[in-house]
């Protein structure tokens, strides 16, 4: 797998990732929760889905890592890498951010 390839799966990975909690109501796309009332759907609230988001964000992250030991050499992230990359995996959520919650019904 070339550079070109990998990037672009990685791209469309985090993008896929980034909008998954906010597409289902289930724990990262396949584990169901329990409805809040019985007998009623069941309500993830904001703060699963936050949590969500952070534990898709190490996995895309580990993917890029294996990814980019594929290629060559692994770089060594620091502070920056990660001050750039949480906020632009979470600009790459905001479609299903909006399909979610500020979509009229």
């Amino acid at each position: 797998m070339d550079v070109s390839l990998a990037s672009w799966l990685l791209i469309l990975v985090a993008l896929v990732l980034a909008n998954l909690p906010y597409v289902n109501e289930s724990l990262f796309g396949f584990i169901p929760l329990k409805p809040a009332q019985p007998g009623g759907a069941p309500n993830k609230h904001g703060w699963v889905r936050i949590g969500e988001l952070a534990v898709l964000y190490f996995v895309v992250g580990a993917l890029a890592w294996l990814l980019e030991s594929r290629i060559g050499n692994v770089f060594k992230q620091t502070k920056e890498f990660y001050m750039i990359t949480v906020p632009l995996f979470v600009v790459l959520g905001f479609p299903g951010f909006v399909m979610r919650y500020l979509r009229k019904r």
